[in-house]
């Protein structure tokens, strides 16, 4: 009995002395203690953190001084735009400008994000890739691949665009200029610390890309195994950080939960992740928008349910990594209002105040940036906001000035830490 209870001792100390947050069951644990957040999307912060085009030191470090006021000390992170500049629809600048070279001046950035957010005790969820053009991703490793030029959805159309993405993951020369990605990536060493990224506890989690999706129902195996492969790439290269998928959920698995469910039953996949988007799936529309709230409460609450029980099987952290709402009226102006945001956020934070989640990310934070006059899309020059280049600026984006949806944040994170 007393060897027991020693080991118990040492096993608690153990765990309190470890700066990397872990897993226990469906909890995050962080020395020793539970850990739960409600944080923010912040795709765009290692451009601010950078010295070169789009580079705003001075910003980032208020709108990081700002969050920690606040409460908020996870921040959901793009590790770096992919492809040729020039695409109206692309975040820009790139930092992989063609397959394997790089932008330093934006790996620059991201050390210095890295530094500031440990000075704050912040911590980053990193995505490798994406499986929408706004950022390149599958679109740009089968550009590469030699599959043509990528559709654009806005001129395009969604259908063509998604019909040539669904090529990549059965692409295995894209597959492998990702790979490569992934490699690079993980056996960085911060040039400002001289840590190497594996060795960082300011990194939380890598994430395998944002929504990543099989695109049709013939390629769900081959989608599963390569989400298996590149989580079990992840864990060969580094053990210390947690892994998982980046996934809507159900609505990023062909609708199937059972796929979501292989997913993230994999050894090498920490915990489970899905979003919810009311506008974009149909739950609100501009006609009935001031009366949809209710209804999006209504779908949010059996979607998250689906994801529960497969979390309470799986006995794995669910997080929730993205869920946005627009502004009353669905208008792009930093003066409107917000009151159908703040009732939507209002029943999502009492979810995890209930800790159904063990952590959320609003997408998304769009803190002290000014929108764009004259025009809603972004153009070269624009501050960055929550929404990428192929949204209107400020549809889904969170200001400071938004001081109901920020004194909502506050009374959550009050909650799930007392």
């Amino acid at each position: 009995m007393k060897k027991l209870f020693f080991l118990s001792l040492i096993l608690v100390s153990v765990l309190a002395c470890n700066p990397f947050v872990k897993t226990e069951g469906d909890n995050f644990i962080y020395k020793g203690r539970p850990y739960y957040y409600v944080g923010v999307n912040m795709w765009y912060a290692p451009i601010l953190a950078s010295v070169g085009e789009g580079g705003n030191r001075e910003r980032l470090l208020n709108e990081l001084d700002f969050l920690k006021s606040i409460g908020v000390n996870n921040l959901r992170i793009l590790a770096g735009a992919d492809g040729e500049r020039g695409f109206k629809s692309r975040v820009e600048p790139t930092l992989q400008i063609a397959p394997s070279v790089y932008n330093d001046t934006l790996l620059d950035g991201l050390d210095y994000l890295l530094v500031e957010m440990s000075k704050r005790g912040m911590f980053a969820v990193l995505y490798l890739n994406n499986a929408w053009e706004w950022s390149g991703g599958y679109s740009v490793y089968l550009q590469w691949a030699g599959r043509g030029v990528p559709p654009v959805p806005a001129i395009d159309g969604w259908g063509e665009y998604m019909k040539y993405v669904s090529q990549y993951v059965k692409c295995d020369s894209a597959k492998k200029l990702f790979a490569n990605h992934v490699n690079f990536m993980l056996t960085r060493t911060n040039r400002y610390t001289g840590k190497k990224y594996t060795d960082d506890p300011t990194i939380m989690a890598w994430q395998v890309g944002n929504e990543p999706r099989a695109f049709s129902d013939e390629n769900k195996e081959a989608f599963a195994e390569w989400m298996s492969e590149v989580a079990a790439q992840i864990k060969s290269l580094d053990k210390n950080h947690l892994v998982t998928s980046g996934s809507e959920g159900k609505h990023g698995c062909e609708e199937d939960i059972a796929l979501f469910e292989k997913i993230h039953s994999d050894k090498n996949i920490d915990y489970l992740e899905m979003h919810i988007w009311p506008y974009n799936w149909g739950w609100i529309n501009r006609e009935t928008y001031g009366d949809s709230v209710r209804y999006a409460c209504e779908q949010t609450r059996m979607y998250i349910d689906e994801h529960l029980e497969v979390a309470e099987r799986l006995k794995k952290p669910l997080v929730l990594g993205e869920f946005g709402y627009p502004r009353d009226g669905i208008v792009f102006d930093k003066n409107s209002s917000v009151n159908a945001r703040d009732e939507y956020y209002k029943y999502v934070f009492g979810l995890i105040e209930k800790h159904e989640f063990a952590g959320c990310n609003i997408w998304g934070w769009g803190g002290y940036a000014e929108l764009p006059k004259g025009h809603v899309f972004w153009e070269k020059g624009d501050d960055y906001v929550a929404d990428p280049a192929q949204e209107e600026q400020g549809l889904n984006s969170v200001f400071v000035t938004d001081s109901g949806t920020v004194l909502l944040i506050v009374n959550c994170q009050l909650s799930i830490v007392n």
